[in-house]
């Protein structure tokens, strides 16, 4: 997804012509020097109190609060209450107790459940095991045993260890695009996350060429006295936006691409 700057124009060439010259027969005038001076010095001190001006001034203060559902404008910079420095596997874990935390650990946990791993069996437990809550492992773990079954497997076209065949390369990988609390009450937290996707398998005979698409994950975390771990977890499609006219790239830029670009761990 991009979208294109556009830069327009009169496509018009202005060409500029230089002044009248001075009349050759007359006296040579001279621009007397001590004017020239004057408005050196002039402009030097005004430059330098400018300067010292703005080098003075504070950091830009909001003048209101944004009202309604409106995003702050620091709703889309990098925040961290506290840097997550463990790591559950290749998990982070660790976060916050508090809302920023809860959507941190939404977002790391979307992008593990969004992952090639959940295709092989030993992966996905391992996954699941990572940041599900202790009395909803169990049944979380038998609902994706059940959702990535044999049968889902054959069909994509992967082995029963989530394996791609010879030649191709298994993408799904998920990108968080944004966070959003919709119930916090200190121990229990429900967060969406808003997320784009890559889901297929590369090489000229696969029948499921690696697409793009968007969908929000909803995430029912809880608190156990040391991070958050998931409850319960749903998806939906959307929002989606409109469709860029980027020219589509070859399986093999793709398969490529996904080798070459290492995932990322999302903590905020």
């Amino acid at each position: 997804m991009s979208s294109e700057d556009q830069y327009g124009g009169t496509g018009q060439t202005r060409t500029r012509l230089p002044d009248s010259p001075a009349d050759p027969y007359g006296p040579t005038r001279r621009t007397p020097r001590t004017s020239r001076s004057l408005i050196t010095v002039v402009g030097v001190v005004v430059l330098l109190i400018a300067a010292i001006a703005f080098a003075n001034q504070g950091p830009d203060t909001p003048t209101s609060s944004p009202t309604g559902t409106t995003p702050s404008t620091s709703s889309t910079n990098p925040t961290g209450t506290t840097p997550v420095t463990g790591k559950n596997g290749a998990i982070p874990r660790g976060f916050a107790h508090d809302e920023q935390g809860a959507q941190s650990a939404a977002a790391n946990y979307a992008v593990a459940l969004g992952s090639d791993g959940m295709f092989n069996p030993a992966r996905r437990h391992a996954i699941v095991d990572a940041i599900a809550d202790e009395g909803s492992r169990t049944k979380l773990q038998a609902g994706f045993d059940a959702d990535y079954s044999a049968g889902l497997l054959s069909q994509i076209g992967l082995t029963k260890d989530g394996l791609a065949p010879t030649g191709s390369t298994f993408v799904n990988r998920t990108v968080p695009a944004g966070t959003k609390v919709k119930n916090f009450a200190g121990e229990a937290a429900s967060v969406d996350v808003w997320c784009i996707g890559m889901f297929g398998l590369t090489g000229e005979k696969s029948t499921r060429p690696v697409t793009s698409g968007w969908f929000t994950i909803s995430l029912t975390l809880k608190w156990n006295g040391s991070d958050w771990k998931v409850v319960e977890s749903s998806q939906k499609d959307g929002p989606t936006p409109v469709t860029g006219d980027n020219p589509v790239s070859t399986s093999d830029e793709i398969g490529s691409a996904v080798t070459e670009f290492g995932g990322f761990t999302y903590a905020r």
